[in-house]
């Protein structure tokens, strides 16, 4: 396959950045969509250029890491999958894609498609844990737990932080994220005692990181590739009201 590629390059953060165009020759169409920036980059390499940057690790849609904007969709359009798992069998010998890094200002670019998501980071340092003895594994074992929330849990528990909801919201929400967080904590028995001081931490937290609001798009729901539902934002909204509710009625 041979295919245009328009991809986002720019120095440094407060480097204004532009789109340049790259010719990717003869990739194989059983190639992974990072296998064929590698391959793109190794062509760039022998032309004496500088290799386009982006992030990856376990490339086994595990990690998140593979945060990329293919042809204006985190992730790519296909439907539950990160970056690393697209293959280039899903484009067409002779396509333009276009590759961008996630855009929020929360996420600031550090070099071409690479961007800064610790604000993600710093959600989960402020409550996205569960400090309170809990026992051990076997304590665990004999805590009863409705299927129905053990399930609901686990659901959320699947979130991988990619980012991605935060990059197709208009408003750079980060609300599914820090719903999945807390709703996975909150649903268990375990994490009750400090419910209501996690939910306020972590939603104060995504505000200080300048994450927008949610107004209901559901296009977080639809690109994430772990398929987290949008009803975990409706369980943070109630979570967060109630203990508000609670907190101000103690002060």
């Amino acid at each position: 396959m041979n295919l245009t590629l328009k991809v986002w390059r720019q120095k440094h953060a407060d480097d204004p950045g532009k789109i340049t165009t790259y010719e990717a020759k003869d990739i194989p169409e059983e190639a992974s969509f990072l296998e064929m920036l590698d391959i793109t980059n190794t062509q760039i390499l022998e032309d004496g250029g500088e290799p386009i940057h982006f992030d990856h690790d376990c490339r086994e849609g595990i990690c998140g890491m593979c945060s990329l904007t293919i042809n204006g969709v985190p992730h790519s359009k296909e439907m539950g999958i990160t970056t690393c798992q697209v293959h280039m069998r899903k484009f067409r010998d002779g396509d333009t894609i276009w590759i961008e890094p996630f855009r929020a200002k929360a996420f600031p670019v550090v070099k071409d498609l690479m961007v800064d998501r610790s604000a993600f980071d710093r959600i989960i340092a402020a409550g996205g844990y569960i400090d309170v003895r809990t026992g051990s594994a076997p304590d665990a074992n004999a805590i009863p737990i409705a299927k129905d929330d053990a399930l609901e849990a686990f659901s959320a528990a699947a979130c991988i932080g990619c980012g991605a909801c935060v990059a197709a919201c208009k408003n750079a929400s980060a609300m599914l994220f820090t719903g999945a967080k807390v709703t996975h904590l909150n649903t268990l028995p375990q994490g009750q005692p400090e419910k209501d001081k996690r939910v306020l931490s972590m939603v104060r937290q995504m505000d200080e990181e300048g994450f927008g609001n949610c107004t209901n798009q559901y296009e977080c729901e639809a690109v994430c590739p772990k398929s987290i539902s949008a009803d975990v934002i409706s369980q943070l909204n109630r979570d967060y009201a109630a203990a508000s509710a609670r907190e101000l009625s103690d002060s």
